[in-house]
């Protein structure tokens, strides 16, 4: 098995985003003592090496390794990464690459520009690894790294102490690896489309069969059916509607054969098609483990040329003094497509209220949070000058939600309004063709 150590405090992956807004990218202002930079190094915490089998060499394996820095404020270059073997001696046998100068049993690797985490950012350094001869199996050690750089508030840069590791075991088993698939960009609503698939079975053994599952989002209809695989769907309302399947084949993969399916793997796009993915895992069969299980995982971009109009409308209600109204705000997605952000799990977008002058919310739908006009935290549940109401991380393609607001009129002005208007979680909403309808008023006497 292998697992990424990204630091103590940051992590990659899954929470990418969330470590992208721990630090402040491409800000015009100048950087000064009061900032922090950070120094981490990016491995992988785990590394299994194939033994070799039936006299043959054992296999080798690329371990990668990077380093950034977390603050864009500054500019960080001249990375140097210590690399020490002398942990795997006996164990593993390291092959150097030409960015790394090796003396003994370390080496110092060079990296001239050190990237800040996110966007284009890939690990620096490649080394290749595999198990040492005669090495038995479940034989083990540690490859360490420590790091400098040259830049941030005080000129130079380090990571902390015992910052990051690797641990290498010698093991036997199946590696089975799907292969990347490129995403599907610019996709018509309503074509089909076709996924290429790959599947090798990398490891020192074979895989005494094995287990594909297929997870498509809401856009993605009419997966290709094989006789092998089970389908179900699911829309419970709590999560954006799936479909699955689950793939049994009983196949043998002896070590380096490859496995096509059936027929060529297609879906059709539904007319709401819009940011689709399809995700696709596999896993050996008879209870073996899986040598490396950074490849058993891939996910499929698909997008679509759609969009989808978000709207908001407001309410009009009159009232005398202290008489308390409902009024009702509503979202609606006019389509053509549907919107989730599957990666991210973000709400969609946002309903936000400014409350009318001369009154008071004393009741809040349930997903709106109260704040200051201009955003800030407000202690009281009631009585905010604005609420903003967080919608699902999806919308359908017809969604509609309403929000109901309990107000007290507290002094009567006639013709007096509140802003309504809907909101990204951030940036613009790049897929809505009509931004007209995308602010209202909610109108008292």
């Amino acid at each position: 098995m292998r697992s990424d150590s990204v630091g103590r405090s940051l992590r990659l992956g899954a929470s990418a985003v969330a470590a992208a807004g721990l630090f402040v990218a491409g800000l015009a202002v100048p950087a000064h003592a009061a900032e922090t930079d950070q120094l981490w190094i990016n491995a992988p915490s785990e590394l299994s090496l194939p033994s070799g089998t039936g006299g043959g060499e054992p296999q080798s394996r690329t371990l990668d390794i990077g380093i950034y820095h977390d603050n864009g404020n500054f500019t960080v270059t001249d990375g140097e990464v210590t690399v020490d073997v002398s942990g795997v001696a006996g164990v593993a046998e390291v092959t150097w690459p030409e960015n790394c100068t090796p003396s003994g049993t370390t080496a110092v690797c060079h990296v001239p520009e050190v990237p800040v985490i996110g966007g284009d950012y890939s690990r620096q350094i490649h080394l290749t690894v595999r198990a040492a001869d005669g090495a038995a199996g479940g034989a083990h050690g540690r490859i360490t790294y420590a790091a400098t750089a040259v830049g941030g508030p005080d000129g130079t840069l380090t990571t902390t102490p015992d910052d990051s590791d690797t641990m290498l075991t010698v093991a036997s088993g199946p590696d089975l690896s799907l292969a990347e698939i490129a995403p599907v960009e610019h996709a018509a609503p309503g074509s089909t489309v076709r996924l290429p698939f790959g599947l090798t079975n990398n490891g020192n053994e074979s895989a005494q069969g094995f287990t594909l599952k297929f997870m498509a989002s809401h856009g993605i209809q009419k997966l290709t059916k094989y006789k092998r695989c089970t389908y179900t769907t699911s829309n419970d309302g709590e999560y954006a509607p799936m479909t699955f399947a689950a793939c049994t084949f009983d196949r043998v993969l002896a070590p380096g054969d490859s496995f096509e399916l059936p027929k060529p793997l297609k879906a059709v796009l539904a007319p709401y098609a819009m940011n689709e993915r399809l995700d696709i895992s596999v896993q050996p069969g008879g209870g073996a483990e899986d040598l490396e299980s950074g490849d058993n995982y891939r996910v499929v971009g698909v997008s679509a040329d759609n969009t989808a109009d978000f709207a908001v409308t407001g309410d009009a209600v009159t009232g005398a003094a202290g008489e308390t109204v409902t009024a009702r705000l509503t979202f609606r997605n006019n389509g053509p497509a549907w919107l989730g952000n599957l990666g991210s799990g973000d709400p969609v977008a946002k309903v936000r209220l400014i409350v009318p002058a001369g009154t008071k919310v004393t009741g809040v739908p349930s997903g709106c949070a109260p704040h200051t006009l201009s955003g800030g935290y407000y202690p009281q549940e009631t009585g905010a000058p604005r609420y903003d109401c967080s919608l699902p991380y999806w919308v359908l393609e017809n969604t509609e939600r309403s929000y109901d607001f309990s107000l007290r009129i507290d002094t009567v002005v006639p013709g007096t309004t509140g802003a309504v208007s809907i909101h990204p979680e951030s940036g613009e909403f790049p897929c809505d063709p009509d931004t007209t309808n995308n602010t209202a008023a909610l109108a008292i006497n």
